[in-house]
């Protein structure tokens, strides 16, 4: 039977500057676009679309994790 595991992991200080590199950015809001104007995407769009959205939460939930540590000092 599986067990559930806590892990700490140390955040670096300069963490909270990160950015989502701007093409990937442009590229998703490019797939979003055309999502809005064709009504759907291929599928290797789709996949393209979800993977940089991933992308862009993982990086939003790490640097919020830099924030909540700052705050709490």
């Amino acid at each position: 039977m599986s067990q559930p595991v806590q892990l700490t992991v140390p955040m670096p200080a300069n963490l909270a500057k990160l950015r989502f590199p701007k093409a990937l950015d442009e590229r998703l809001h490019h797939l979003l676009d055309e999502q809005g104007r064709r009504g759907k995407l291929t599928a290797a769009e789709k996949r393209e679309a979800e993977g940089l959205a991933q992308m862009a939460n993982v990086l939003s939930i790490l640097k919020l994790g830099a924030a909540v540590k700052t705050v709490k000092g």
